[in-house]
């Protein structure tokens, strides 16, 4: 049983030839996406789940695709169901040339992550300098 497998291995392979190749639009990738998203959810794979569902993916050009994730553990980690996912979206999409790639976003800045009901108002405090008048005007605590 330990044996390696002889013969041909090329004529067990798909021919890659006769898959489709439709074209999809990107509410549909998008669509696909939060899908498999919830499945990863329900199948207990919390990492994964947050990894997809905190940024859309971004089309690079018709075929390819790119997930940006926060840091080089969560590429590690989330690797290993890449090929899940893009098997997925091929079947999903009807096309077999779609390709994913996982990269570590560049724009950390855009998304905060909020710790508390402070560090939300401080935020949109720099954004709207009027909050502390609100605030002091009807007395209203932050702290929630």
């Amino acid at each position: 049983m330990l044996e390696p497998v002889k013969g041909n291995l090329e004529s067990s392979s798909i021919n890659s030839t006769n898959l489709p190749r439709n074209s999809f639009h990107f509410d549909d990738v998008k669509m696909h996406w939060r899908r498999f998203a919830n499945d990863m959810k329900a199948q207990g794979k919390g990492t994964f789940y947050n990894a997809m569902i905190k940024r859309d993916p971004k089309v690079i050009d018709e075929v390819h695709l790119t997930m940006e994730v926060d840091n080089e553990v969560q590429v590690l980690s989330i690797n290993a169901e890449v090929e899940n996912l893009i098997t997925y979206l091929r079947n999903s999409l009807k096309n077999f040339d779609i390709s994913l790639k996982v990269q570590v976003t560049q724009n950390k800045e855009e998304e905060a992550k909020f710790l508390s009901g402070k560090d939300k108002f401080s935020l949109l405090s720099r954004k709207y300098p009027n909050l502390h008048s609100l605030k002091t005007t009807f007395n209203l605590d932050v702290d929630y």
